[in-house]
């Protein structure tokens, strides 16, 4: 193993282990839909991870940070999705949502769930001009990019699998309506303030 390598695993540990929205969402994710919910967020923000990983060994998110039409549109696509997926946390706080028996799962399903990982994640500017200015510090080649990018996505798709176990854990818990609403208030408002601060940075 390089001195490189390990330098690279250094910063992505410490980026990875920050807590941001794909953490919030996780976490969120995992109060509605338990483990499962948080893991395929988690499932869903590393395949994000992988995409923008190809798209900077190709040149391709260098070209979108050049165009600034195209990051704009990107970032307030971001955001957008954010203060939206905030919105709805809020609102089941506001409403309260019927606690989901252990061992079932909710009515939004997995493919909700990875969905809104890996919108999260592709629609985030930052990780956009994350990778591209990341990679190229460690690797020159398209390969040792993409071994870069799935290092990373590896250990994400680990850390935010762990909130996801942790927080089920905690299920009977999480269950209660009170502390339901109170959870989704806090998350809501975390992803709506994320969203807000991604459009105006």
């Amino acid at each position: 193993m390089t001195g490189g390598y390990l330098a690279f695993l250094g910063v992505a540990l410490l980026v990875i282990l920050t807590p941001g929205q794909d953490t919030a969402l996780t976490i969120s994710r995992s109060i509605g839909g338990g483990r499962r919910g948080g893991v395929f967020v988690a499932l869903g923000v590393a395949t994000g991870q992988l995409v923008w990983t190809v798209a900077a060994g190709a040149g391709l998110s260098a070209l979108l940070l050049a165009s600034e039409p195209a990051f704009l549109v990107l970032r307030y696509a971001g955001a957008a999705y954010l203060i939206f997926l905030g919105g709805l946390a809020l609102r089941d706080a506001v409403r309260g949502v019927p606690p989901v028996p252990p061992g079932e799962w909710p009515k939004s399903g997995a493919a909700v769930c990875y969905r809104d990982g890996l919108l999260s994640n592709l629609g985030n500017a930052k990780v956009a001009v994350f990778f591209t200015s990341l990679l190229p510090q460690f690797a020159q080649s398209f390969p040792a990019m993409v071994m870069l990018g799935v290092t990373f996505a590896a250990i994400t798709l680990a850390w935010l699998g762990l909130y996801a176990v942790v927080v089920a854990r905690l299920g009977d818990v999480l269950r209660r309506p009170r502390v339901r609403r109170a959870l989704d208030a806090v998350t809501g408002s975390v992803l709506a303030l994320l969203g807000i601060r991604v459009a105006l940075d």
